[in-house]
């Protein structure tokens, strides 16, 4: 048994920390960026065609996509803490129920 958890450590990437943290990283730089790329189509757009109301559709636009860059890291980060629920590590649930710490009180 312990060979076998050796052997799943030697198997991990070596800088897997990192690049874990690199990757929450990205999603900050990826809403501050798509903001950006928003509020310049937004400017270019006005510039184009005149109307002020094309520089708010680029902002909202920006928003969503910031918006949406959050939602994907949390479906990747759901995706990833999924197999977390069966683990024998973090099993409180099985052993002791869905009891609430308010349930105990009563």
């Amino acid at each position: 048994m312990e060979k076998e958890e050796n052997k799943n450590i030697e198997n991990k990437p070596k800088h897997r920390d990192k690049i874990e943290a690199l990757d929450s990283l990205s999603v900050g730089i990826s809403m501050v960026a798509a903001i950006v790329i928003g509020v310049l189509l937004g400017l270019g757009l006005k510039h184009l065609t005149g109307y002020t109301w094309t520089l708010w559709l680029g902002i909202i636009w920006g928003i969503a996509a910031a918006i949406l860059n959050v939602y994907r890291a949390y479906k990747r980060a759901q995706k990833v803490y999924e197999g977390l629920e069966n683990d024998p590590r973090y099993a409180h649930r099985a052993k002791y129920g869905d009891k609430s710490f308010d349930d105990e009180d009563k």
